[in-house]
């Protein structure tokens, strides 16, 4: 049992995320550190900031983090693993810079990070990675000896961030009307990005039509779809939907928009729909708003009922889940023999991101790859 819950050779687990305001002073000074290098103009933030506002300016990413830090803790500690729970994020407190530098003066040497993204892609991994670099290199500017960071595999595929998403679904089907549960369409949705983003989303030899970033949304989303037709003995149509566009409106990013894709089904005659967020862990700004209040208002207006099923957050499974990870990503770093837990086509995904794998349009340092500058 102790040689099953060492984690050996980590002495960390480092939760990064994407961060988010905390009151309407933070929103612009936030979407600031989002847009940094763009050039966007301070009063367009403002425009952009209005998703904020009318939360009170808050974000709800900060609190599902510090619940799913308490879970993960919760979870190490039930099953004796001793392993430190810190959180860092790229664009709001607590920065990721200083959360190393905490990291460091609480002497730790090798740290595994958990994204809260899980799925390849370069904003969902290595931009992480970049960020990585950028703190690394901060510290090493102020002499620091450096930790080495090493960075979880993808999980989209592990029954922990599965099985939550798939009790989701099946409570949103059961919350619909009796009379038009039957022929519910299941939306999958997640974020868009551009096309050519997607297109070299993981590994080179992955590279091609929506890359691994579309693969393995679809591979989710066939099992969660199977998984309810098993559970109901109902073979309800779905599809990969995706939301929360933004950019120049000239580049080409992945379609359909889940609102034009109500619109149609609509008009298809289906007569209720199940919006399924597969690309989020948790309920922040933008399943709250472009689901819970944007897509939901066009449900309305069409005479549609919609439902949408909640994402993992800080679900036991999922803290479970990566107590799972950190212990094989552990055995494997020490030479001992590990099966990867993962359902689906594609099987487990890499530990070590390879060079050209979501490659950034102008190249940046990234740490925890093959390409790292940090070994």
């Amino acid at each position: 049992m102790s040689d099953a819950l060492d984690a050996t050779p980590y002495d960390a687990l480092l939760l990064l995320s994407f961060g988010g305001p905390e009151g309407p002073d933070d929103v612009v000074p936030f979407l600031e550190n989002v847009t940094r290098g763009r050039g966007i103009p301070k009063e367009r933030l403002k425009e952009v900031g209005q998703h904020y506002f009318l939360f009170g300016g808050v974000s709800p990413i900060n609190d599902q983090n510090r619940a799913l830090l308490d879970a993960l803790r919760k979870d190490f500690a039930e099953h004796g693993l001793d392993l430190p729970v810190y959180w860092g994020n790229r664009n709001w407190a607590p920065y990721l810079t200083d959360t190393l530098r905490e990291i460091v003066a609480d002497g730790r040497r090798r740290v595994l990070v958990l994204a809260t993204s899980a799925y390849a892609s370069y904003s969902g991994c290595r931009q992480y990675r970049e960020n990585l670099a950028d703190s690394l290199a901060a510290l090493a500017s102020e002499g620091l000896e450096l930790p080495r960071v090493d960075k979880l595999r993808h999980y989209f595929n592990h029954p922990g961030f599965l099985d939550p998403m798939i009790d989701g679904v099946l409570a949103s089907l059961a919350d619909l009307p009796a009379d038009v549960r039957a022929g519910a369409h299941l939306a999958f949705t997640t974020h868009s990005i551009p096309t050519a983003s997607a297109d070299t989303s993981g590994p080179v030899e992955t590279h091609g039509e929506g890359g691994a970033y579309v693969e393995e949304h679809l591979d989710v989303a066939e099992l969660i779809a199977a998984a309810v037709r098993e559970r109901t003995g109902v073979d309800h149509p779905w599809r990969l939907v995706y939301q929360s566009r933004s950019g120049a409106p000239q580049i080409p990013w992945l379609e359909p928009d889940i609102c034009d894709h109500l619109e149609a089904l609509h008009g298809a005659g289906v007569p209720a729909v199940v919006m399924a967020p597969i690309g989020f862990v948790s309920d922040h700004m933008e399943v709250r708003y472009d689901l819970d209040t944007e897509a939901t208002a066009k449900a309305a207006e069409l005479g549609l009922p919609v439902r949408r099923s909640a994402t993992v957050g800080d679900d036991p499974r999922f803290a479970a889940a990566i107590r799972e990870l950190v212990l094989e990503r552990a055995a494997a770093e020490s030479g001992r023999e590990v099966t990867p837990c993962a359902l689906g086509a594609l099987g487990a995904s890499h530990d070590l991101c390879p060079a050209g794998c979501c490659p950034a349009r102008a190249p940046r340092p990234a740490a925890a790859g093959a390409d790292s500058p940090y070994a």
